[in-house]
């Protein structure tokens, strides 16, 4: 079956209804991008490439896919940037490869994209390419939008408390639902949410959805609801701590979306890490860590919005053997 009998007359993307030829252009828009990746992209060219206005493109552009053309772009290069600083290539060189006048120019746009600077995250490059991003699949998954290649961090081992919940769910490992068990209460009064920061009274603020069971449960789990813990803070009854030991990390961001997009696009994202991102990349899942998903302001409705969260998945490289 292809991807045109695959699809609908229209699709959902990002809410609004998206229709084929749409979706063919964005895709081909999203192809040049990659094949002329180190040249100068200018928006109105591409707009030219698939017959539309610049105004109508820029604004499906940015509609479905999350980002502005120009955004898309810089996050895009920047991204091809990271394998070449993981093979060895020289910060200036690379940074005249992908159109960047000036080291100081490069380094700018990295740490703004990437919150460190190239010299620090080269430590902790992706192996592989960037991989060839599929706008069907994405679509099918129901993301929401682009998810872009993940950082790769290193973290020192912490701990975090909070309450566990058990619960039955198909396709556990697809079906990650930790959004829908925050509004589920301790008592007729109090979310869970609250009562974590009012008893253990955390620096940072974000929260922790960690499922502990092993992979051999099919449809059965317990979900770990948590926020980091102070040793120092005496542990109240009824509450659960878990140390989480040094791992390095893929680490997604889901697309920016609507709250009512909110969960669909988490399980898409799991979705695509699982059965696109994983399979294709340098990388297996370091089964000594815990994978977890990790919320903070950027998922409040109403402060942003378009919310996101992110998900951290502790890998090491694969076996040669």
């Amino acid at each position: 079956m292809n991807s045109k009998s695959k699809l609908s007359k229209s699709l959902i993307l990002n809410k609004e209804a998206i229709t084929i030829q749409q979706l063919q252009s964005l895709q081909q828009v999203i192809d040049y991008i990659e094949e002329h990746i180190k040249e100068d992209i200018k928006p109105e060219e591409l707009a030219k490439l698939v017959g539309y206005s610049p105004y109508h493109f820029y604004r499906i552009f940015d509609k479905h896919i999350g980002y502005t053309v120009m955004e898309y772009v810089l996050k895009r290069k920047l991204q091809y940037a990271l394998y070449d600083l993981a093979q060895g290539g020289k910060i200036i060189q690379i940074a005249l490869d992908y159109g960047f006048e000036t080291h100081s120019g490069f380094t700018k746009a990295f740490k703004k994209c990437f919150a460190s600077p190239p010299s620090l995250y080269r430590l902790h490059c992706p192996l592989s390419l960037p991989q060839k991003l599929d706008l069907v699949s994405l679509l099918e998954k129901k993301v929401g939008g682009i998810v872009m290649q993940p950082k790769i961090v290193q973290k020192t081992a912490f701990t975090i408390a909070g309450k566990t919940f058990e619960s039955i769910i198909e396709n556990i490992s697809y079906t990650r639902d930790a959004p829908a068990f925050w509004d589920q209460r301790i008592s007729p009064d109090e979310a869970i949410e609250s009562t974590l920061y009012e008893a253990l009274s955390p620096e940072i603020h974000g929260e922790y959805c960690i499922n502990l069971n092993s992979g051999d449960l099919e449809d059965r789990f317990t979900y770990l609801f948590a926020v980091n813990y102070d040793p120092h803070v005496q542990l109240p009854t009824g509450l659960t701590k878990l140390r989480l030991p040094e791992t390095t990390y893929a680490v997604f961001r889901t697309p920016p979306v609507e709250v009512g997009q909110f969960v669909s696009s988490i399980k898409g994202t799991w979705q695509y890490i699982l059965e696109d991102w994983l399979p294709h990349s340098l990388y297996e899942v370091d089964e000594t860590g815990y994978d977890f998903e990790y919320y903070d302001e950027h998922c409040h409705d109403w402060e942003y919005e378009k919310i996101y969260m992110e998900i951290y998945l502790p890998i090491k490289e694969k076996s040669k053997e």
